[in-house]
């Protein structure tokens, strides 16, 4: 409601008399800035990384000559993942937070001044934090096994399936051989190799591995969202649930092709590689708008902890105005404070208080807010 209406009147008089002006005033509610329903720095940044993609895929299939017109349909929703990706991963760099800290984290993370201090710091920081995930083993053993037979198992299928989709990597039987195959990277032949070896059941078999992998951490977590109460009380549909069948329904469809081919000499193959197929897009497709997007985090957080270790060496850490105790950063309170002030949130003066402390201060606002009004 505008404030500036008079006192008596009729509602809504001054209103139409401001339309009659030939500058009319409007209200206060007209003038406040409306969020864009599309980020236009987002869009183009994910536009040109879409463009890559495809200029990828021409190049390393040599103009297509390489590429299979059987993988169209994952090419394609490989180029709208790599839209999605980037488009909301910009968007969530625009936040003052991860800003901040992503700026913080390359800086610390390029820094020879740090490297030279502690070399170890980022191979250290790359190992224990991104590949080994060292910080779920705090919440339990088995946790932390599921996600790494997990994680290993989405990487490897990774790093086998896009270059085999866009061309990159082929195979040609050998000529007058029986199980003689020749590998060719970009075009160019890169060795051969025998289909009966070890070496040569891996190459046929790698997708197969990382199904496995994928199958024994995918159900580990799904078997615990079904048996833990704590957790079943709280888990979504969208958000828990269905990454964790997706991933399986991948890994069973794509196991069930080399069963075919194995034991059911090819019967039911075509069914099957359209099934695999509708999954394996449909999954890639849901990356950018569910809980997958985190895995296209994670390695930011890598520069994070050499942020906070190099802050720590070099400002020591910043101590509770309550009770004294060391609990994080100097920097990372500072930074903490001025983001807390650039959202408008009113708390950045909690911000140099430990957890304890401020569940103390909780517990005793409550007891005097709440508990006292029922004396």
């Amino acid at each position: 409601m505008d404030t500036r209406a008079p006192p008596h009147g009729p509602p809504g008089r001054h209103e139409r008399r401001s339309r009659r002006e030939p500058h009319g005033r409007e209200s206060d509610a007209q003038h406040e800035p409306r969020e864009a329903a599309v980020d236009v720095r987002a869009s183009v940044a994910a536009a040109l990384v879409a463009a890559l993609v495809v200029l990828a895929v021409v190049a390393g299939s040599r103009g297509l000559r390489d590429f299979d017109s059987a993988l169209v349909g994952y090419a394609t929703a490989t180029v709208f993942l790599a839209f999605g990706v980037t488009y909301r991963y910009v968007v969530w760099v625009q936040s003052p937070p991860a800003r901040r800290w992503l700026r913080r984290g390359w800086r610390a993370f390029l820094s020879w001044r740090n490297f030279r201090r502690a070399p170890g710091r980022v191979p250290r920081a790359l190992v224990v934090h991104l590949g080994l995930q060292r910080f779920i083993a705090a919440r339990g053993r088995g946790r932390w096994l599921a996600h790494q037979t997990l994680f290993w198992g989405v990487v490897l299928a990774t790093l086998v399936t896009f270059p085999l989709t866009f061309g990159w990597i082929r195979f040609e039987a050998r000529p007058r051989t029986t199980d003689g195959y020749t590998s060719y990277v970009a075009g160019v032949e890169t060795g051969s190799f025998d289909a009966t070896s070890v070496f040569g059941w891996l190459v046929f078999h790698v997708l197969d591995i990382a199904a496995v992998l994928v199958i024994a951490g995918a159900g580990w977590f799904l078997w615990r969202r079904f048996r833990d109460r704590e957790v079943a009380v709280v888990q979504g549909l969208g958000s828990d649930l269905v990454p964790l069948v997706a991933l399986i329904t991948v890994s069973v469809t794509g196991l069930l092709l080399t069963f075919s081919s194995l034991a059911l000499d090819g019967r039911y193959y075509d069914f099957l590689a359209i099934l695999h197929m509708a999954s394996v897009v449909l999954t890639l497709l849901y990356i950018p708008f569910g809980k997958f997007f985190h895995v296209v985090q994670r390695p930011a957080s890598v520069g994070v902890q050499v942020a906070k270790a190099a802050a720590l060496a070099r400002d020591g850490p910043a101590r509770c105005r309550r009770c004294g105790a060391p609990f994080e950063t100097a920097e990372f309170v500072a930074d903490l404070q001025a983001t807390m002030g650039e959202l408008g949130l009113g708390f950045a003066e909690w911000a140099d208080t430990c957890p304890r402390c401020k569940r103390v201060a909780r517990g005793r606002a409550y007891l005097r807010q709440v508990k006292g009004g029922f004396r």
